[in-house]
């Protein structure tokens, strides 16, 4: 009998006492193929023979999958030989879908026992652990293969290529009933699957067991040998491998010499080929450290080089494991939680208040939901669970472990508990501590699978009770005798979740049913409800019914999950008749039973699918009224889960028997109150319906307008936008409640919610296109509810678009919906700022330019409720008046006009209103009429005091001088001048060339005007280089180059002594001084060049004057004086002047 110590559990201890060679003859030579006979043929092999499978191998094979090797042997005394070597082969895994599963993420088209190598996969999948090894298989590469006991070797021969040279393998494989317990390659594959070469030797195995030679187990060859057979075994073995074992060889000889050692207190010896022992795992091998340090390498990538996938199908290869029934699955996602938990990102974030990035925090999310299927599967048994919580406990404790709901604590109930439904239900009551992504895995923890009912429902196809009268809430059958399961919704959907992924998919399908009916009975019990307190509701204007939790966008998906579960059976996706649960017996036996067909279809109403089913639990779960939960990414996530799950809606063909559920559902929704996202009754901080009601929308659109455009129009709401507490559709009015009504609401995705809200009512505008009495009702509904001016404008640019397309006539109806839209978004930007405001602008212009002359005659009058003073004439009258819109509208002389009259009219109230920035537009507009012109100008004067500067004035009387109006232009500029100060400093100043524009043009006009103009330049202009140059082009021309009134000018120069000039040049040589001395207070050093190069321009200026010279003489010696302590300064001045 074999012997076992704790030592080497792999290589358990093997004897046989009192085996001798009597026992040993008879038996055959230890060398035959596996496959000897007709019992050996390989799985699949049995149509070459019509014998059947002999009684020996049918009960080999059982004892191959279910006993270890070290049972056999201590149940029997003696095994024959001819059962050992049946044995051993059977043990060896049969099925190529483990190995795939342990050799590549995705298992592709592999199934049961034969291989899936299809064409049509991908170069990636081609690159696949699995795909390789049977490439290598397939092309011969596979030589030496040997099974000893429970254990198999070979040399896998790697091709060479144009950049590797060939490679030659050596491959072991252990293995215990049917599972491949430990691999070893010599290739130093680092990876969490099975390199090419373990996957080409064991499907070797697989598919050419007859190949391959089979001996017993090394310790049974070895009783066969006597005292001289086993000395030369070990010294051959010895001779061929000294280099290797000699070493080793001599401390096990010296050991066993030794009276007292550790290895002659042991009986037996170990043998890694004799099979598992008692106590050992069965589990197939999964290298632990390498699972963690690629786990650990994926977080270190922080989401970059596809990390984030990578992990997501580390994850998807545990939920494959679970649905297998392989207990690696839990095993693999501790050891990725551990490294999870381990991520030094979290305590950073922690320390710094950030938040994880949302592709980390729905991996984090796929874990927990992960170990709620672990916790929840039906065949755990108790110890099991309780080292899952201790585990999960341990997890939850760490300070840095994430929220479930991201950043805020969760005001939902224990997860065991159902929502407060009653009248005395108080949502403040509500608040619980922090819940963590494990918070509900350690919940579930109490869940048991005991209730008889629940067991009835998912262990039998015909569970019914017609007789069944009770309409109690919780009702174990419906009024059609079928079974309900009344718990937790969002639990109840982790129990289908935890079948399904325990490889149950009948028994979930059964519970999902169930589950599907109970929400069919709520709502019609919850419609009745409101009908029967509808008025009193009303009349109160609140509610105490709640729904804090909602469904989408919850952290265990039960819609989402309910969905799938039905629509995977309506499309086939499930294995009808792989394997049915037994609960009749303990909770650890799960028995499989084979049943052909499935009769779960009488559960379903006549006419009705899986698929219909599915679309129908959908649209319960969307339309049912909620909460917008707290935080950022749990908003974000209600949004995103909304989108996937009508994604998947959409690839439903809606079929008259869909149309009809449609129907059905929207008049729930509609009639359903607090109760219904789309009832009358609408919570302010409920999550808005667009997006849903889209779907709805268009899905009706064809089969029922009606219907789908009081279905959308309801679905317009914001109410958490709505300054007061009464809002409605345009039908009925409704009422807002507010559900905590002291509490701000914080929505971080209002701006989406928006967008989602501007697309619904673009879609009702498309379809509405032609249809008058519709196009009106949607734009009182736009105008009513939207309350964004860019979400507003979009929406009169969509409906421009669709009402002017170009293969069709301008639909005026939509086309006036665009303006009044368009009108709308100009006064709610009126007194805001808007970036888009000036684009804005022109489009509302271009607008009404479409819908015609009266539009713009109309946007003209009201243009103070519209437009800035600014808009209105440089925007709105300017086009208006432009040739481009005359030849648009093809207007005649006579609507020519009025046309320009009305922009005229604008321009001149503009110009009134806003003097500084529309008078000069308004002078533009007034051109061709002289008495709209006069009155610009006289606006014009009349503001110069007090309204304008002198650079808007100055720009004025520049266009004037262009128009031809010189003399105006004059007394404009004087008035310029007159607002205008330039300090001794300011010589690079702006105004300066409007300074000298207006002297040249005072200068032209004659010696009277520039005798006017000079003394306002001495008292606006301090600058001594700006007036110097004034000074000097006065004196190179004669003044009244210009014919003005039939006057003409001498030709002769003005003197430099007499006035009006003298005062100028007084007035030059004085700020020269004052200048001077200014910045000689603080010079320095690296300024005395231009500092004398300044002083010369300034005796420039001295010696126009008729005693210049000695003025000049005299400043210059004042400066010596004055300035004595800078000598150097001073050195230079006497250097360069005297």
């Amino acid at each position: 009998m074999a012997e076992r110590v704790q030592q080497l559990p792999a290589k358990r201890l093997c004897c046989r006492p009192g085996y001798g060679a009597a026992c040993r003859q008879g038996q055959r030579a230890a060398g035959a193929p596996c496959g000897g006979g007709v019992s050996g043929a390989a799985p699949g092999e049995s149509s070459k023979t019509q014998n059947p499978e002999t009684l020996l191998d049918i009960a080999a094979r059982r004892v191959a999958e279910k006993w270890p090797f070290q049972r056999v042997e201590e149940r029997f005394e003696r095994i024959p030989e001819p059962v050992q070597r049946r044995i051993v082969y059977w043990s060896f895994p049969r099925s190529e879908r483990e190995i795939c599963m342990y050799s590549s993420f995705n298992i592709g088209s592999i199934g049961g026992e034969e291989s899936g190598s299809g064409g049509g996969e991908s170069a990636d999948e081609t690159r696949l652990p699995f795909r390789r090894g049977i490439a290598l298989l397939e092309s011969g590469c596979v030589d030496n293969v040997l099974q000893v006991g429970f254990h198999l070797s070979g040399t896998v021969r790697e091709p060479a290529t144009a950049s590797e040279p060939e490679l030659v393998c050596n491959v072991s494989v252990s293995f215990d009933r049917c599972k491949i317990t430990a691999v070893t390659c010599s290739c130093g594959n680092k990876d969490i699957f099975y390199c090419a070469h373990v996957v080409a030797l064991s499907l070797y195995r697989v598919r050419k067991p007859e190949q391959v030679k089979l001996r017993l187990p090394i310790s049974e060859t070895l009783f066969q040998m006597n005292r001289d057979q086993l000395q030369k075994f070990v010294q051959y073995l010895i001779t061929v491998h000294h280099t290797e074992v000699l070493p080793t060889a001599q401390k096990l000889a010296d050991e066993i010499l030794s009276q007292n050692s550790e290895i002659n207190q042991v009986h037996g010896a170990p043998d890694p080929t004799a099979g598992a022992s008692v106590d050992d795992d069965n589990c197939w091998h999964l290298d632990e450290e390498q699972v963690q340090e690629q786990v650990k390498l994926f977080l270190s990538q922080g989401g970059y080089h596809g990390s984030g996938k990578q992990l997501n199908l580390l994850f998807n290869k545990v939920r494959e494991m679970l649905k297998m029934r392989d207990s690696n699955g839990a095993r693999m996602l501790t050891l990725i939680t551990e490294q999870f938990m381990a991520d030094p990102r979290l305590a950073l974030w922690r320390q710094q208040g950030t938040t994880m990035t949302d592709k980390y925090r729905q991996l984090w999310d796929e874990l927990g939901a992960l170990w709620m299927c672990i916790v929840l599967n039906p065949h755990y048994k108790p110890e099991q669970k309780g080292f899952w919580l201790r585990q999960l406990r341990r997890w939850n404790g760490v300070d840095v472990c994430p929220l479930e709901d991201g950043n805020h604590g969760s005001e939902l109930t224990n997860l065991t508990n159902a929502l407060p439904q009653g009248l005395h239900g108080n949502p403040d009551s509500l608040t619980r501590p922090h819940r963590t992504v494990f918070t509900r895995a350690i919940e579930a923890c109490d869940l048991h699978w005991q209730d008889p009912h629940l067991q009835h429902i998912i262990t039998e196809d015909h569970y019914a009770n017609y007789c069944y009268h009770d309409n109690l809430s919780s009702s174990l059958f419906d009024a059609r005798g079928w079974p309900l399961w009344h718990e937790h919704v969002p639990t109840a959907c982790a129990r289908v979740d935890a079948l399904r992924s325990h490889g149950y998919p009948k028994e979930a399908l059964r519970l999902a049913i169930g589950i599907v009916n109970t929400l069919r009975r709520q709502q019609q019990k919850q419609m009745e409800f409101f009908r029967t307190h509808k008025k009193e509701l009303l009349h109160k204007g609140t509610t105490s019914v709640t729904n804090l939790e909602g469904w989408v966008g919850h952290p265990l998906d039960p819609i989402g999950t309910l969905f799938s579960t039905l629509m995977e059976t309506g499309r086939g996706g499930e294995d009808g008749a792989a394997a049915l649960l037994d609960f009749s017996g303990s909770p650890g036996s799960g028995r499989r039973t084979q049943h052909p067909v499935l009769p779960v279809e009488r559960f379903l109403e006549e006419g009705e699918s899986f698929v219909s089913l599915a679309v129908e639990t959908a649209l319960i779960g969307l339309g049912q009224q909620r909460v917008m939960p707290d935080g950022l990414y749990a908003q974000e996530k209600v949004c995103r889960n909304e989108e996937q799950l009508l994604a998947k809606l959409q690839e439903v063909n809606v079929g008259d028997a869909l149309v009809k559920i449609f129907r059905k559902q929207a008049a729930f929704l509609l009639e359903a109150g607090p109760y219904s996202g789309l009832g009358e009754l609408l919570y302010r901080e409920s999550v808005p319906m667009h997006t849903f009601a889209k779907y709805l929308f268009t899905s009706l659109l064809p089969h029922d307008a009606e219907l789908a455009y009081k279905i959308a129009l309801r679905a317009m709401r914001l109410p958490v936008l709505e300054s007061t507490s009464s809002s409605g559709d345009l039908s009925r009015p409704h009422h807002i409640v507010s559900v905590v009504p002291n509490r701000l609401p914080r929505w971080f995705t209002l701006s989406h919610i928006e967008t989602q809200q501007c697309e619904l009512a673009s879609t009702m505008l498309t379809a509405a296109k032609g249809d008058a009495r519709k196009l009106e009702t949607v734009l009182e509904s736009i105008q009513k509810n939207i309350h964004s001016s860019s979400h507003i404008f979009k929406l009169a640019q969509d409906a421009f678009k669709i009402a002017t397309l170009m293969d069709s006539l301008p639909d005026i109806t939509l086309l006036k919906v665009s303006l009044e839209l368009g009108l709308q978004v100009m006064r709610m930007t009126l007194s805001t700022l808007n970036w888009r405001r000036r684009e804005m602008v022109r489009w509302l212009v271009t607008c009404a330019t479409e819908a015609g002359v009266f539009a713009l005659d109309s946007i003209m009058q009201s243009w103070f409720t519209l437009f800035t003073p600014t808009e209105a004439t440089s925007v709105v009258a300017s086009t208006v008046m432009s040739n481009s819109t005359i030849v648009r509208l093809r207007l005649d002389c006579h609507q020519q006009e009025n046309l320009a009259n009305s922009a005229r009219t604008l321009a001149l109230q503009c110009a009134m209103k806003d003097p500084q920035n529309c008078a000069l537009s308004a002078l533009t507009l007034c051109e061709k009429d002289h008495i709209a012109f006069e009155t610009a100008y006289q606006i014009v004067l009349d503001a110069a005091a007090t309204g304008m500067n002198y650079t808007q004035l100055f720009t004025i009387a520049r266009y004037m001088e262009h128009r031809g109006y010189p003399m105006r232009a004059y007394k404009l500029a004087t008035l310029a001048m007159t607002h205008l100060n330039l300090s001794y400093n300011q010589d690079t100043h702006p105004a300066i060339n409007d300074v000298l524009w207006a002297c040249a043009l005072s200068h032209s006009l004659g010696k009277n005007e520039l005798a006017s103009v000079i003394p306002l330049v001495v008292k606006s202009v301090k600058c001594a280089t700006v007036l110097s140059d004034i000074l000097r082009r006065c004196t190179l021309t004669t003044p009244g180059m210009v014919a003005l009134h039939s006057r003409r000018n001498s030709g002769k120069l003005m003197p430099l002594d007499k006035a009006p000039l003298r005062q100028l040049l007084d007035a030059t040589i004085g700020a020269y001084i004052n200048t001077t001395h200014s910045r000689l207070t603080h010079i320095s050093p690296r300024h005395y060049s231009e500092f004398i190069e300044f002083l010369g321009k300034a005796r420039e200026t001295f010696l126009m004057a008729h005693d210049g010279h000695i003025q000049f003489t005299q400043f210059i010696d004042n400066l010596k004086q004055i300035y004595k302590g800078k000598k150097k300064l001073m050195m230079l001045v006497r250097e360069r002047f005297g």
